[in-house]
């Protein structure tokens, strides 16, 4: 296993001694420097995890070598060190980015203890870096069509400002990466992104989860909660679904964007807060409007900036790279094993309307990988996946009762298999159905299913 570097900078020779040994000693490879040129080249050169630096060092400035090092090299943690210690000192290179301040003579205890939960901050650091860039890699914004082309620019232009956004379009196109991309653009992106579904949280709950309540405002309150409108300070608040909000939240959100601020549920304290609102919704606003069912105000406040998401239907040049990327990104992160598609299929699937859009393709894509024995999936697979919902010429057909619900059964049973990691066994006893009469569902076409059960 590899040895953590750590560079002590010191003009004091004993001091370079002292402190290398202690730390040599505990296995730590260790690096010495005697000015602020030698420190900044060593740090160039030996990428240390933890630098300890004096803030006197002859007539170079510690705390200008400090903000350095903190500038080219942010992951690196510098602990200040000093024999003329004051309050003032340790303030000032705390808020220069130091990660500590130890005074001398040094305690060994002290020492150690500090150069451990300075590694553990840095890979705390490097930690968070890497979920932060699995999660932008997760919510990329995959597409080179013209209309993928012309929200992209809409969201760089959106990205950089404070403006509001309201994301509107249909469900599964994406408006949640739309708005996590304007946040990763947006001067705020180091801080919180929030995000609430106004549709999946039952209306006598919405105000709490917005705003957050007081101990004892209700029943159950048994503690202070902040609300996702705090949370979100100094950062991003998504509110997803929007148009389901019911009109007496609608008109407390309302006063949130223009006063910013409000009182928590059961509270009569003002909370002053600095949030941008990115909305979203399926529906036609405008038409709520219209009937009464969402306000005019709420509308224009937030319609600062609209954006539309186009639906898969209108960009099916974008398939064949969704295909690719799902594939890698289930391959990668579900461990499953990677298949390709035939060129029929694929030209199939370009065909198809895709009601669900980007979401219903993805969970597609991951059925098949998943029931599909074959390393190669063809036309005939796609058919049966799709069944009833399948399209050849982009027209709706009318389907025979039998045939809606054979289709709606293999695809439950499909859906139940993948609750059960693909096991057969498993599948058959949640469903109440014989294993053989299982597989002859999923892997028969409502036709072939008809004529083999009146062929018996």
């Amino acid at each position: 296993m590899a040895r953590e570097t750590l560079l002590v900078v010191d003009d004091e020779p004993n001091i370079l001694k002292t402190l290398g040994d202690i730390l040599s000693d505990e296995g730590y490879r260790v690096e010495t420097a005697r000015s602020a040129g030698e420190g900044i080249r060593k740090v160039e050169e030996d990428a240390p995890e933890v630098v300890f630096l004096d803030v006197w060092l002859g007539s170079d400035d510690g705390l200008a070598l400090l903000s350095a090092i903190r500038e080219k090299f942010p992951q690196t943690q510098v602990i200040v060190m000093s024999g003329h210690g004051t309050i003032e000192t340790a303030v000032r290179a705390i808020k220069n980015g130091a990660f500590d301040y130890v005074e001398k003579p040094f305690s060994m205890d002290k020492v150690l203890i500090t150069v451990q939960n300075a590694l553990r901050q840095r890979s705390l650091e490097e930690e968070n870096q890497s979920l932060r860039r699995m999660v932008e890699r997760n919510y990329q914004i995959i597409g080179e069509s013209r209309v993928i082309r012309e929200l992209l620019g809409a969201i760089e232009r959106a990205g950089p400002t404070n403006g509001w956004v309201l994301i509107q379009g249909e469900n599964g196109t994406g408006k949640e990466l739309v708005a996590r991309e304007i946040h990763r653009l947006s001067p705020r992106k180091d801080r919180a992104f929030v995000d609430i579904n106004c549709a999946a949280i039952p209306e006598n709950l919405i105000e709490s989860e917005l705003f957050g309540y007081e101990k004892g405002a209700f029943t159950g309150a048994l503690t202070q909660k902040k609300g996702k409108f705090e949370v979100a300070s100094g950062g991003t608040l998504f509110l997803d679904e929007i148009g389901d909000m019911s009109l007496p939240v609608q008109a407390k959100v309302l006063r949130v964007l223009q006063e910013k601020k409000f009182q928590r549920v059961g509270g009569n304290r003002d909370v002053t807060v600095d949030v941008r609102v990115i909305a979203a919704s399926n529906k036609d606003l405008e038409d709520l409007i219209r009937k009464r069912e969402f306000r005019d105000d709420l509308f224009y406040r937030l319609n600062v900036i609209p954006i539309t998401v186009p639906p898969l239907r209108e960009r099916p040049e974008d398939i064949p790279l969704l295909l690719h990327h799902f594939i890698n990104d289930l391959v990668e992160h579900e461990g499953l094993k990677p298949k390709q598609f035939s060129e029929e299929a694929a030209r199939l699937l370009c065909q198809y309307s895709w009601p669900g859009n980007v979401r219903e393709l993805r969970n597609l894509i991951e059925r098949l990988l998943i029931m599909v024995a074959e390393p190669v999936i063809d036309l005939a697979a796609i058919e049966r996946m799709l069944g009833s919902r399948m399209v050849s010429s982009g027209a709706e057909e009318i389907l025979s009762l039998r045939d809606a619900r054979e289709g709606f059964e293999r695809e439950y049973i499909q859906d139940v298999l993948q609750k059960c990691g693909g096991n057969m066994t498993r599948a058959s006893e949640v469903l109440r159905v014989d294993r053989t009469s299982l597989y002859r569902k999923l892997k028969t076409g409502p036709s072939e299913e008809a004529h083999a059960e009146e062929g018996g």
